[in-house]
């Protein structure tokens, strides 16, 4: 099977650098939308992680017109009624202004009670239309102060129990093994070679 771009409807250079780790061994050359696109503007209009997904790799396979990823993902906490959700990479302006927030938040809360979940929805899209989308989390707890360097995001103070330690304690190819991306994406990589396939014999004679 020939090799195929592949537009992430992303510029985060943590999430590329994930996707690329996990998707390194399929026929796919990943390309982020802002090495073609620079000023193309993705919106995130919607209240679910599956909406919003669904619509960024729809306006990125249209605006390119190749076969584009998108994922939406957050973080959601028990304590706060799910937030910040959808809003969790828009709740500040940056990773160290986030995780205040969260901490603040948080501040009153006993540890019995601060459980949380990492969801990501990954859609996959050609000009044509939505082809399918694949969802993942992992369940945790948030802790009372940051702890790790690595990843990105809520990962430091996202703690993980099976590992005993956070997310942002882990080496990138140990957070992969279990991560909410991870999981969106080995269900989207099941799919894939039949997508591929079928997007290579392109539609049959009735369609």
């Amino acid at each position: 099977m020939k090799q195929r771009k592949l537009v992430v409807a992303s510029t985060n250079p943590g999430k590329l650098r994930e996707l690329r780790a996990i998707l390194d061994k399929l026929p796919l050359a990943l390309v982020s939308v802002g090495e073609l696109l620079p000023s193309l503007h993705i919106e995130e209009p919607f209240g679910t992680f599956a909406e919003n997904a669904a619509h960024k790799a729809l306006t990125v396979a249209r605006a390119t017109g190749e076969l584009a990823l998108a994922d939406d993902s957050g973080l959601e906490v028990e304590a706060l009624d799910g937030r910040p959700g959808v809003l969790s990479s828009r709740i500040a302006a940056t990773d160290p202004q986030r995780i205040q927030w969260l901490l603040d938040q948080m501040k009153d809360v006993p540890d019995e009670q601060r459980g949380a979940r990492f969801v990501c929805v990954v859609a996959l899209a050609t000009a044509a239309g939505l082809v399918g989308s694949w969802e993942g989390t992992v369940a945790g707890r948030i802790t009372r102060k940051p702890l790790g360097t690595h990843g990105f995001g809520y990962d430091p103070v996202f703690y993980y129990p099976p590992f005993g330690c956070t997310f942002g304690q882990l080496e990138p190819e140990r957070k992969n093994e279990v991560s909410h991306r991870s999981r969106a994406l080995r269900r989207l990589c099941a799919a894939l070679p039949d997508i591929l396939r079928q997007l290579e014999e392109g539609p049959g004679p009735d369609e």
